[in-house]
């Protein structure tokens, strides 16, 4: 995948979320900002773009995000508990209308039989309750094709909530 290809959906998607008058923010782990960059690439995203997070390690997921101790003990930090636990924390530390979460293993080492590299979970939620979750299996196909294959999925599943979501009315200030 060329970088071209992610720019021209994250120009997309700012797309539709412009003309539906939504403001999204990313909480990024294994993609380390990689979504947030395309976003930002793109002249003018700063009218929906809100912010994102880069919580890769626990302890940052907790202090950034409000991820529960309790979920990343139980569950692990490459979860969808935890993915739907760093979108709902993007939403609550931000004025997004909407949130997209990835974590997962990017290899090439820390993987197990449980949670290979190439796990990736994902969750998108929206101001209100509305989540979407997702789990890829993309393989061991090296770290930098994770993370692109990872970015643009979180791109597609931004686009699946805001098509699921009514014009955002919002009050001047």
């Amino acid at each position: 995948m060329s970088e071209r290809v992610l720019r021209a959906r994250a120009a997309r998607l700012l797309a539709l979320y412009r003309a539906k008058g939504l403001r999204l923010a990313t909480a990024e782990s294994c993609t380390g900002g990689l979504i947030a960059a395309a976003l930002t690439a793109i002249a003018g995203s700063s009218d929906v773009f809100e912010c994102s997070f880069v919580s890769y390690s626990n302890e940052a997921k907790q202090k950034l995000l409000g991820v529960p101790a309790a979920t990343l003990r139980r569950y692990g930090a490459v979860s969808s508990e935890t993915a739907a636990a760093m979108a709902s924390g993007a939403l609550k530390r931000s004025r997004a209308d909407c949130a997209v979460s990835v974590t997962g293993i990017a290899g090439p080492a820390g993987g197990s039989k449980n949670k290979p590299v190439g796990l990736v979970h994902f969750a998108a939620a929206r101001r209100g309750g509305k989540m979407l979750t997702r789990r890829c299996l993309f393989g061991n196909v090296g770290r930098g094709r994770v993370r692109e294959l990872s970015a643009l999925e979180a791109l597609a599943l931004l686009v699946r909530l805001a098509r699921r979501t009514k014009r955002a009315h919002r009050r001047k200030s």
